[in-house]
């Protein structure tokens, strides 16, 4: 009760109490609406170090980095299917923030070690909805698939799940409550969603009208999610996965009907991971300095051609982005159309790059 409205600076106490002790490493701040970290006396450095990771596993720089390496060196099928469980995920937890609209812990008495998602709602975490949808689903789409034990999933699900967790309780920005009805919520997804992954994917490759209905339906989602309330980095969150989810599922509907990446058959099942030689090495690791460098150029041009454009077409000032992102005339179809062509390169245009130099 009382919160602060979304977009604004949320969780600060009605009252501060004393000072607390400063001094703490480098802080991520909040490029969208400037605001800084406090900083505050840190005592056991390798535990920050550690959450900070973390709190990394539910960032944009993880995702870029992860869904890519699953579709270009280890399964494009599992991690086609991965993107499709995340859009969905985070999508209902940004949206339920915004139903619900609990603010972020109070500070004093919490130290707020990161900023960044602080304009945002709290109930559920989406990290921690993110930190249990991935290990589990990456469990459930290569336990039977891929030849290895399942002692190996049976480790990976609780420590991941727990590390991203713990880590926003220690960052400040959420509390128990939160964690335990984003860990739940997810849980609930996935028992209900989880049968029809296939039926999605399936669909999306296959379907003579599927890129039509994939960029609508992503697109009315976006919508719809940007009217639940006022500006705040979370909308711009929602349209940037949504926008990837398109982009991933176009692509991999285009490469599909070229023939780029097969899937195997039924009867190679369970596949067996091929033996680590420094060829197989130098090449995944090409494919992803290669693929990285294109991903990352393209949305930086989509990013400078589509702000100036939409300010220009609905009429909005451009002096400041910033101002001008909090727009959704701007916001949406930039993070949209940006993440989508980021999404359609991933699962596209760099396998066609990999298969014209010959690192298919």
């Amino acid at each position: 009760d009382g919160g602060a409205p979304n977009g604004v600076r949320n969780g600060l106490a009605n009252e501060l109490g004393p000072a607390l002790p400063r001094r703490a490493g480098a802080l991520r701040r909040n490029s969208l609406t400037g605001e800084e970290g406090e900083l505050a006396h840190v005592s056991n450095w390798p535990l920050y170090y550690l959450f900070c990771f973390g709190t990394e596993l539910g960032n944009e720089l993880f995702y870029i980095l992860f869904f890519p390496f699953w579709i270009w060196n280890v399964d494009a099928l599992v991690g086609r299917r991965l993107v499709v469980i995340w859009v969905l995920v985070m999508y209902l937890g940004q949206c339920t923030k915004d139903i619900i609209r609990w603010p972020r812990p109070a500070s004093p008495p919490v130290v707020k070690l990161e900023v960044f998602y602080n304009s945002e709602y709290s109930m559920p975490s989406t990290h921690a909805m993110s930190g249990t949808a991935i290990p589990i689903s990456l469990v459930l789409l290569t336990y039977g698939r891929w030849q290895y034990p399942l002692i190996y999933g049976l480790i990976l699900v609780p420590c991941w799940c727990s590390l991203v967790c713990l880590s926003r309780i220690y960052m400040g920005m959420h509390s128990i409550l939160d964690i335990i009805a984003g860990f739940l919520y997810t849980i609930l997804i996935l028992a209900i969603f989880y049968p029809f992954v296939d039926l999605i994917d399936n669909f999306n490759q296959t379907h003579k009208y599927a890129p039509l209905i994939i960029v609508g339906l992503h697109l009315a989602l976006g919508i719809f999610s940007f009217t639940l309330d006022t500006w705040s980095t979370s909308r711009g969150d929602t349209a940037e996965i949504l926008g990837s989810g398109a982009g991933i599922a176009c692509g991999s509907h285009v490469t599909y009907n070229m023939g780029l990446i097969l899937d195997p058959p039924l009867d190679r099942l369970p596949l067996v991971g091929p033996p680590i030689t420094v060829t197989l090495f130098g090449k995944a690791i090409l494919r992803i300095f290669i693929g990285m460098v294109f991903v990352l150029t393209v949305r930086d041009i989509m990013k400078k051609i589509t702000i100036p454009l939409a300010c220009k077409i609905f009429n909005i000032p451009c002096d400041d982005i910033r101002k001008a992102r909090q727009h959704m005339e701007v916001e949406l179809p930039y993070r949209y159309i940006t993440y989508g062509m980021v999404g359609f390169s991933i699962t596209f245009l760099v396998p066609y790059v990999f298969f014209f130099i010959g690192i298919s």
